[in-house]
């Protein structure tokens, strides 16, 4: 619950509040631009209470907990998110617009699996221990002990609401830091939710708060520049976490950043067509490509290059736009009207820069109440220079260009030849080959004939402009917690 229907509200230790802002702001359907809510801006004070119930928490009982006690709770948590199932759909749904099948297979059961695996995980972390010698004999122990960083401020983006906020928050609690998150504003409701679902698991107050608002003069402004804060964590675009870092910087607070990508696939000529097209079909259009691992550009070995494109614009004109609701909707709306005009400034770019459409480029025809949404049609172009706009930048939409490579080499030239570092995807049945290029790819993540297929032990993170840091299984808690040495003298 968010405390006031129609309203969404801060939720600052262990309250719903509409805070000392008198400010709020509109939260909008992308499906048809209906209003869903009336969300509150929180004020500089708002966040100041808010970092100072997540102080005092940290000396609470949550700081006096055990680590088995705290692992409990938050198995309760997920347990309440499970509880909730339908109601965190609805409103994941709504604020997204995307398509329930998705949501409810991937977001929600994430959303929730996200604090037992990190519940689980902290407890049997092991740490070093070394016997050293000493001049009198006697020797000496050395061991390390893990503590908590403190308070955390956490951003989450808004393609991937609960899930993301989850992957932070989790980790975060697990390791006995407090929080103080603040969601995307174009997706607060699921993480306001799950205020309710931590009073209900017996999270102490001041542990979980929530603020909304906005990033420059707005509640991201006063939480990343907040002394209170130990770290942030943060994931979106590349010139926004630029701006997090310099706040960061101040006070010297550690950062562990998610940021933006460029991905490629790179298909040889002996991979499994069926596999290829499946995968590149989700990796470029899930979520309406809306997708930090999406790929946007696809390089495919000439003898199969007419064949592929011929398939995947199938594939494309095949996708069923529609309400999340609609049991036959596989493709859902941008986020917003102005991400809308952002992704369609591309696609008019890519024509200006000579590609040729294969298919889409532009907006449907929804009619009705669809048709205040903020829909754009699939689309695949060819033809395109590597130093075009649409090569060089990050889209987020459901969008991408196709080249032909001839050679292995070249294939892993082009796929490194942008800025960005995040994930990579490559098709091919020879194993040699698929080890040899994955090995050689500039990326955090490479599936080898799959996509977004993850163990959530595994690191995840990206290079280059993509992010600082590792998120998931024991490297996520190098972020998360603070490393001691304890030396005993014999």
């Amino acid at each position: 619950m968010t405390a006031t229907a129609g309203k969404v509200l801060h939720f600052i230790n262990g309250e719903y509040t509409a805070g000392t802002g008198a400010r709020t702001f509109e939260n909008r359907s992308p499906v048809d631009g209906s209003l869903i809510s009336v969300v509150h801006e929180a004020s500089k004070a708002d966040v100041d209470a808010a970092v100072t119930a997540a102080r005092a928490a940290l000396k609470g009982p949550w700081g006096r907990m055990t680590q088995e006690e705290r692992s409990a709770i938050l198995h309760k948590v997920a347990d309440g998110i499970t509880k909730r199932f339908d109601e965190f759909l609805a409103a994941e749904c709504a604020d997204t617009g995307k398509p329930r099948s998705l949501a409810s297979h991937i977001d929600i059961p994430r959303g929730a699996a996200n604090f037992k695996i990190f519940a689980d995980l902290v407890k049997n972390v092991a740490t070093e221990c070394f016997e050293m010698a000493t001049p009198d004999g006697k020797g000496a122990i050395n061991y390390s002990k893990r503590g908590p960083r403190g308070v955390i401020a956490v951003i989450s983006p808004w393609n991937l609401p609960l899930l993301l906020m989850t992957w932070k928050v989790g980790p975060a609690l697990a390791c006995g830091n407090t929080v103080v998150v603040k969601p995307s504003e174009e997706t607060p409701t699921t993480t306001a939710l799950l205020g309710a679902v931590m009073n209900e698991a017996g999270v102490p107050p001041g542990v979980f708060n929530v603020v909304h608002g906005f990033g420059p003069n707005s509640a991201g402004e006063f939480l990343t520049t907040n002394p209170g804060v130990d770290g942030i964590t943060f994931t979106g675009e590349t010139r926004t976490g630029e701006a997090i870092m310099k706040a960061g910087a101040v006070g010297v607070r550690p950062v562990s950043f998610e940021l933006g990508g460029k991905n490629p696939a790179v298909v040889f000529a002996d991979c499994d067509m069926d596999k290829a097209i499946e995968g590149t079909m989700r990796s470029v259009f899930a979520n309406c490509g809306q997708v930090c691992l999406g790929t946007e550009r696809v390089y495919v070995q000439r003898p199969i290059f007419d064949e592929f494109v011929a398939r995947l614009k199938a594939g494309a004109e095949g996708l069923k736009l529609g309400r999340p609701e609609d049991k036959d909707t596989n493709l859902g709306p941008l986020i917003s009207q102005e991400h809308r005009s952002k992704v369609l400034s591309y696609y008019k770019k890519a024509v200006e820069d000579g590609a040729t459409v294969v298919t889409g480029g532009g907006v449907p025809d929804m009619g009705g109440d669809l048709a205040n949404g903020s829909w754009v049609q699939p689309t695949i172009w060819t033809g395109l220079s590597e130093d075009s706009a649409v090569i060089r930048e990050e889209i987020f939409g459901p969008c991408c260009h196709i080249r032909p490579f001839d050679t292995e080499e070249e294939a892993i030239e082009l796929a490194n030849d942008t800025p960005y570092g995040l994930a990579a995807a490559v098709w091919t049945e020879n194993l040699a080959r698929a080890h040899r290029v994955a090995g050689q790819m500039e990326a955090g993540i490479v599936w080898v004939n799959s996509w977004f297929l993850r163990d959530l032990r595994t690191p995840f993170g990206g290079s280059k402009q993509s992010g600082i840091g590792r998120e998931g299984g024991v490297h996520g808690l190098e972020f998360y917690t603070e490393l001691k040495n304890v030396c005993i003298k014999l």
